[in-house]
């Protein structure tokens, strides 16, 4: 089945999958060719893609939504990143640069308004939760 992660700013994966496994708002959900068509909120965490031939990519989102039809599931990602991609120091950075905004003692020379720095610092909190769980998961799969 066709696999798409999206968020607002760029697609993070798109590519066959023979299994998804995603964080529901009610579970964790497992998701297989031909799943019954499904649409439900996602909380934080890992979606885990298996490709076809077994190699699991792991993608950090911050919440969403999911879309499940037979042979195509779609993932609106709050925030995305591939878990190996993810850079956690320049995240902090963002966190800290936009906090300093948001209590007025960035100044201008931060180059964001608070509306930006709300926006950046909502999306670095859930991308690094969404690390936290999913070294969790990855520490006890072991």
């Amino acid at each position: 089945m066709q696999c798409d992660i999206v968020s607002a700013r760029k697609t993070v994966y798109s590519g066959e999958a023979k299994l998804i496994v995603a964080p529901g708002a009610a579970g964790e959900l497992g998701i297989t060719p031909r799943h019954a068509p499904l649409m439900t909120t996602l909380l934080p965490g890992a979606v885990r893609v298996i490709e076809p031939d077994g190699k699991e990519v792991p993608v950090l989102i911050g919440g969403g939504i999911i879309e499940v039809m037979p042979h195509m599931v779609t993932v609106l990602a709050d925030s995305a990143a591939r878990a190996h991609d993810f850079d956690e120091s320049a995240a902090r950075r963002a966190k800290e640069r936009a906090q300093r905004v948001i209590d007025g003692t960035g100044g201008a020379s931060e180059g964001m308004d608070i509306a930006e720095a709300k926006i950046m610092l909502k999306d670095t909190i859930e991308q690094l939760r969404a690390l936290d769980r999913w070294r969790k998961q990855v520490e006890h799969r072991k």
